[in-house]
C-alpha cells in the first residue's frame, strides 16, 4: 500500500449494486490497494487510449502489480471516432484474447470516450465481467463515470447503441487532472456547471465566485467535483434507467448532440464538453423564446460559460454547419425522442430545469433558423 492520501467518498446507492465514489490526489498509485480490498483473485484489462497511457498507464501498473493484479492494456486511438462498432470490436477480442473470465475486471482508464467505450464493452464480453472507471477528464470525473450508461456511437447519432452497466467503483485521481489541455478542461467544466443548472442555483452561483480555484487546482476543484458527483448520484439513485427525472442530467445535451452529429465528431472542430455548453445555453434561449423563463437567466449563463472560455453558441462552432432543418433532423434521431415526439430539459431559471415533453417539432425549429439563419 502506498502511503495515505485524503480521500472524498462519494456512495451511489443502488441497493445491492452501490458502490463508492472515490475522489482524491494520487489514488493512480493507490488503485491496487483499493481495487484488492474489494475483489480477490482478479485480473485486469486497462481499457486505454494512447494519450493518456504515454502520460499515466506505467503508474497504475505498477500499483496493480504491487497489489499482485495481473494486468493486459488495451490502447485505442484517443478521440471520439473510437468509440464505434470498429473499436468495440477490437477492445472486445482483446479482452477475450486474453483469456479474462466473467469475474475479472475491465478498468476503464481514459476520459467519457474511454469510459463509454470499455463500459460497453464490460457489459457484453462473457455477457457481463466487473468493471471499474478511472476517469482522467474532468468531464468524465463529474459526468460519463457516474451512473452506468455506456454505448458508442453510429451513423445516426451519439450513444445510440449501448447498456446501462454499472462500475463495482470511480477512482477519481484530481492529480491527473493538470495533464489535461486547458480546452479538456474547459470542456469537464461545463457538465460541472450543468449540476447548478439543473437544480443547485446556490453551486451555480459559488461557481460564478469560485471557477478560477477550480482551474487553479485550488481545494475548489474537489469541492466541486464532489459536489457533481453526489449530485448525480442521487438521480441515478432514484432513477438508474431513465424513465422519470434522471433524463434533467440531459439538460444541453439534445441540442449539443445534434452539433455532435453535425460536425461529424471531429474533435478539432467540436469536444462533447463543447457541446453541452452551447446547449445549455440554447436550452435557456429557447427557454425564454417559449416565455418559461426570463431572458436574463439565459445571458446570465452565456455570460459566465463565455468568461470561462467555453463557446456559447453555434457561430463558435469553426467551419460550416448544416442547415436548421438537417439539424432537426439529427434531433429526431435523439434518445430523448419518443414516438416522434420531441422531448427537450428546459428551464423556469437558473436551477429550476424540468422534463418538457411534446415540445412543439414547429417552435424548435422556428428557434434554429433563427440562430443558424440558412
Amino acid at each position: 500500500m502506498t502511503d495515505a492520501i485524503a480521500i472524498t467518498t462519494v456512495p451511489v446507492n443502488l441497493g445491492d449494486r452501490s458502490y463508492d465514489i472515490l475522489i482524491g490526489a494520487g489514488l493512480i498509485d493507490q488503485a491496487g490497494y483499493e481495487i484488492a480490498k474489494r475483489a480477490k483473485s482478479v485480473r485486469v484489462a486497462i481499457v486505454s487510449d494512447e494519450t493518456v497511457a504515454g502520460l499515466h498507464l506505467d503508474r497504475l501498473t505498477r500499483s496493480l502489480t504491487a497489489a499482485r493484479i495481473d494486468s493486459t492494456p488495451i490502447l485505442v486511438a484517443p478521440g471520439e471516432r473510437s468509440k464505434g462498432f470498429t473499436t468495440l470490436e477490437t477492445v472486445t477480442n482483446a479482452i477475450l484474447s486474453a483469456r479474462l473470465e466473467r469475474g475479472d475486471i475491465v478498468i476503464a482508464f481514459g476520459g467519457g470516450v474511454i469510459g463509454d467505450l470499455a463500459g460497453f464493452a464490460a457489459g457484453i464480453a462473457r455477457r457481463g465481467m466487473g468493471f471499474i472507471q478511472m476517469p482522467t477528464s474532468l468531464l468524465a470525473q463529474v459526468d460519463s463515470s457516474v451512473g452506468g450508461k455506456t454505448g458508442i456511437n453510429t451513423a445516426h447519432g451519439k450513444n445510440l447503441v449501448g447498456v446501462f452497466y454499472q462500475p463495482q467503483l470511480v477512482l477519481a485521481d484530481t492529480d491527473v487532472l493538470d495533464t489535461l489541455t486547458p480546452r479538456e478542461f474547459r470542456a469537464g467544466y461545463a457538465e460541472v456547471a450543468k449540476y447548478g443548472l439543473i437544480d443547485r442555483p446556490d453551486f451555480f452561483a459559488w461557481l460564478e465566485k469560485n471557477w478560477r480555484g477550480i482551474f487553479d487546482g485550488g481545494p475548489e476543484r474537489t469541492e466541486a467535483i464532489a459536489v457533481s458527483c453526489q449530485s448525480k448520484a442521487d438521480v441515478v439513485a432514484r432513477d438508474e434507467r431513465e424513465t422519470g427525472d434522471r433524463a434533467l442530467l440531459n439538460l444541453g445535451h439534445t441540442f449539443g448532440h445534434a452539433l455532435e452529429t453535425a460536425t461529424h465528431y471531429d474533435s478539432g472542430r467540436l469536444v462533447h464538453g463543447e457541446g453541452v455548453a452551447i446547449g445549455m445555453v440554447l436550452a435557456h434561449q429557447f427557454s425564454a423564446k417559449m416565455n418559461l423563463a426570463s431572458p436574463d437567466d439565459a445571458a446570465r449563463v452565456e455570460a459566465h460559460l463565455r468568461q470561462v472560455g467555453l463557446p456559447v453558441s453555434m457561430g463558435d462552432i469553426p467551419g460550416q454547419l448544416p442547415s436548421a432543418g438537417k439539424l432537426m433532423d439529427y434531433i429526431a434521431q435523439d434518445k430523448k425522442v419518443a414516438r416522434g415526439a420531441l422531448t427537450f430539459i428546459l428551464t423556469r431559471g437558473i436551477g429550476q430545469s424540468f422534463v418538457a415533453k411534446d415540445v412543439p417539432p414547429s417552435a424548435v425549429l422556428s428557434f434554429l433558423q433563427e440562430k443558424h439563419p440558412i
